[in-house]
This record gives C-alpha cells, structure tokens and sequence, in this order.
C-alpha cells in the first residue's frame, strides 16, 4: 500500500507513505514510496485514508433477527417485550443473525469484534458454536463472551424464568467453552470472555464464582452495568448500594474487566474506574435510541480510563456501524460539552486501541506499527470527501467512507465495498431468513 494518507493512531500522521504487509504482521511504514519487496503486491491507496482496523467491544449479534421492534420503549420496557421472542431462537437463528451481524461490521470498518451472548434455550443446538463458525466464515477476529442469566422473575430479577439458567450448569458450560475455544496466541482469532448479563438478571453468587472462574482461567470479565437511572434505583432498592458500588463489593473492578455502556457514573466511580484500570464499552447509539442517557465519555478519558466503542445489539441501535459509533461518540460529547469536548483522533483512538484495551489486546492490535497484526481499513476520501480539508474529519464526522480494502491479518476480507469472503449478498439474505425463522418460533 502507497500513496495512502496513514493515521497510525499511535505516532504521527504521515500525509502521503506506504504501509507493508508480510507474514498476516504489519512490517513497515513511512512517508514517501514504498520499498522494493520482491513478489509482492502493490496497492495504489492515491485518495485513502489507512487506519486500524475498527474494534467493536459490545454487541448482540442475535439481535439482528429482532430489528425495527418496540421503537419508542425504555431499555426495560425493551427487554420485557423482547425476552419471550429471543426465548425461540436456536442455532440457525443466532448462526444467520450472526452471519449478517459481523458482515455487516466488516462491511463498515471493523476488524475484531466481541459478542455478548446471554440467552441459551434448552434444546435449540448450541448457540455458541453457530457464532463461532459465522465468524469464521466472514474472517473476523472475534472474542465471544458467554453470558448467562440466573435470576429470573420469581427471584425479583427482570428476565423471564423460562429464559434463564442454573447456576452450576452455566460455570461447567462456560469453563468447557473456554476450553474449547479460547485461543491466548499472539494472532488469535477466536478468544473467550465470561460476562454474566447484568446486576438485574444475575444473582451475587453467580456474578462472583464467575470472577473467580475466569481470573482462574486467564480470560476477561464482561457485563452490562449503569446503562440507566431504573438500573441504579434497582441496586439501590435490592442491593443497598450503586451498581459500581455492587461490582466493587463481587470484585467486579479491574484491569481485566470491561463494563457496556456506563452511562450514569458518579465522579467517585470515574475515580475508580481510572484507579483499576476497569474498561468502558461505549454504545451512543442504543444509549440515544432507549433515551437511556449521555455517558460520561470526556471525563473517563480525562481521568486516564479505558475506553472503547460498541455498536450493541443491532435491535437497539439498527444498522448501526462501528464508524457510525465514531461519529455519534463525538457529537453526542460536544453536544453536552461544547466542541473541544472529543476530537475526531480521539474518537478514532476509541474505535481502534480503546477497543483493543478493552479486550486486552493493545499489543497486537489498535495502531499501526511494525510487529502488530495487520488489521487494516483503507477507506475512500476522494471524489466528493476530497474538499474536506483533514482526511480524519472526512471519516468522523461526515457519513462513513466507501471502504476500499478491508485486511484482517492481511487477509483481504472486504475489497471496494463488497464482501470477499462469503458472497456478499447471501450475507444479507442470511439476516431476513434468521428474522422469519425466529418470527416463525415465536408464534408455533
């Protein structure tokens, strides 16, 4: 790749250099042409901006099938009205959504995603292989979570009891999963994070013997926490104390611990949150469309806390693109805060070593530098984008680019806005038939 405006993320923009590929690692770059590399390709990138590959710290893949439903309701209005529905899916469903989910996230930017799975019906294939394959398909690298819920109704909790687990049942399955899929290598494509649902779905038992499994294990802590005001008054009600309070109390604070959404954090919990080293996944978008609330983004940042972006599930942020959760990250702080509030580098910084922060993955992915794996987005900032001034501006605060190239250990995954690892248009289709399969559950 030469030619090409390069934004490293880390170390300075170079306005016009080249970038090289050996090996799935990235092995140079600079200002000027590019070296002489004998059988190699050369890519003109005249009119691109090269960045990080976008990595995407929270979402529901399942949730693709359920788009476009209950529009005007509260997270918990939401949640209600969709348990009953994801109570149908099975491994088609989750295997289709997840297809059309992660093509999609490729399709805008994203190289590396996570995936909070917390609802498994008995008796509907398994659910956490079907996602692992339809990551494997498009060629993303993923970092599934298994999720679990224990603590239904009749135990004061929100979900349905026919939607939620025995404890004991979710730690042997959760270790096994670990087991089989969790990969610690430095090019890991596929590694596991144990991530009970919420603190208004899960018991106190289970959220700290899931701490001690996963510490003892060697993988990452992940859940839901502050995302709304009747998520605080719930722990207040029932637990005696705030949710960052709770999660201190289980030992739920760390640097191995990302938390989705934080929305309503009180300055002490920013404190702590900084002090541990404990991770944010930001969502604008969903947090925008369930009128949940603005997160303290700037203030995490300025306190020197990790944070990263999430599309979240696509039935509450529909369509959502992780350059898209760029954008709205920015607007969304400077619309509370005043326009130096969050700049476009910093929102790019989220979307790519934030992310990777969160996943415990900044050595190998998040910035381009020699030795890092070469997960890379070449978008197009020619044509209409070229009277833009600053090619970063061009990408974060107008509408998302064309994607030129899309390499995920320099492995072409999208090439001039097509898919080129599964044909492009059975991904979407894939999305339509999980929706009528899971619609089709619901009513027998």
């Amino acid at each position: 790749m030469e030619n090409a405006y390069i934004a490293p993320v880390v170390g300075d923009e170079i306005e016009s250099g080249y970038l090289v590929i050996e090996g799935g690692r990235i092995t140079a770059l600079g200002a000027g042409p590019a070296p002489t590399v004998l059988g190699a390709d050369r890519i003109d990138g005249t009119g691109c901006l090269v960045t990080p590959g976008l990595v995407n710290t929270h979402h529901h893949l399942y949730q693709w099938a359920t788009q476009g439903l209950f529009q005007d309701s509260t997270l918990f209005e939401w949640l209600t009205g969709l348990y009953r529905t994801w109570a149908g899916m099975d491994a088609d469903v989750v295997y289709g959504a997840a297809t059309a989910g992660l093509g999609w996230l490729a399709l805008t930017g994203c190289t590396t995603s996570s995936d909070h799975h917390y609802i498994f019906p008995k008796g509907r294939g398994d659910l956490f292989e079907a996602e692992v394959s339809a990551a494997r398909e498009i060629g993303l690298r993923f970092h599934p979570c298994r999720g679990s819920m224990d603590r239904g109704q009749s135990q004061g909790g929100l979900p349905p009891d026919e939607v939620v687990e025995d404890r004991e049942a979710i730690l042997i399955n959760t270790e096994e999963i670990i087991g089989k899929y969790h990969d610690d290598s430095f090019d890991s494509m596929l590694r596991v994070a144990v991530a009970p649902c919420s603190p208004f779905s899960v018991s106190e038992g289970l959220m700290v013997d899931a701490a001690v499994l996963a510490r003892t294990r060697g993988v990452r802590l992940h859940t839901h926490l502050a995302e709304t005001i009747d998520e605080e008054e719930h722990c207040i009600a029932q637990m005696g104390c705030t949710p960052v309070e709770y999660m201190e109390k289980l030992g739920w604070l760390g640097d191995d611990v990302w938390f989705a959404h934080a929305v309503h954090l009180h300055d002490a919990d920013i404190r702590r949150f900084a002090d541990t080293g404990t991770g944010t996944a930001h969502c604008p978008t969903s947090n925008g469309r369930l009128g949940a609330g603005i997160a303290r983004i700037s203030d995490l940042l300025a306190a020197g806390a990790p944070v990263g972006l999430g599309v979240d599930g696509a039935a509450s942020s529909e369509l959502t693109s992780m350059a898209g959760e760029m954008r709205q990250a920015m607007l969304f702080q400077r619309a509370v805060h005043g326009p130096t509030a969050l700049t476009a580098r910093q929102a790019l910084e989220m979307g790519t070593l934030g992310g990777a922060r969160n996943l415990g993955r900044q050595r190998e992915i998040g910035s381009l530098e020699p030795g890092k794996l070469a997960d890379i987005a070449v978008w197009r900032v020619d044509g209409f984008r070229a009277a833009v001034a600053d090619p970063l501006c061009a990408l974060v605060f107008g509408p998302t680019p064309p994607l030129a190239r899309l390499f995920v250990g320099g492995r072409t995954v999208v090439a001039n806005d097509e898919l080129r690892t599964l044909p492009h248009d059975q991904v979407g289709r894939a999305g339509l038939l999980a929706r009528k399969r899971l619609l089709r559950q619901e009513s027998q």
